[in-house]
């Protein structure tokens, strides 16, 4: 039993040292993960160019919105 138990460490090693390297040499899944990374990256560009031209006017709006319903209490 206690061999077992100290065998078992280091196939839990060995194992993940495998796997790591299938994953590493394994190029088929790398495309997706850089299309996902892309599309991520420029929604995010687009999020911050469209608030950076419309914010002002965004502001400006909610500003009139704002004291329009406080003028009204």
């Amino acid at each position: 039993m206690k061999k077992k138990i100290s065998v078992l460490p280091l196939a839990m090693y060995l194992a993940f040292i495998r796997c790591a390297k299938s994953l590493k040499n394994d190029e088929r899944g790398l495309s997706g993960v850089v299309v996902a990374i892309l599309l991520i990256l420029i929604a995010v560009l687009a999020v911050v160019l469209i608030w950076g031209f419309l914010g002002d006017w965004l502001a400006e709006l909610w500003e009139t919105i704002t004291g329009k319903t406080a003028g009204l209490s």
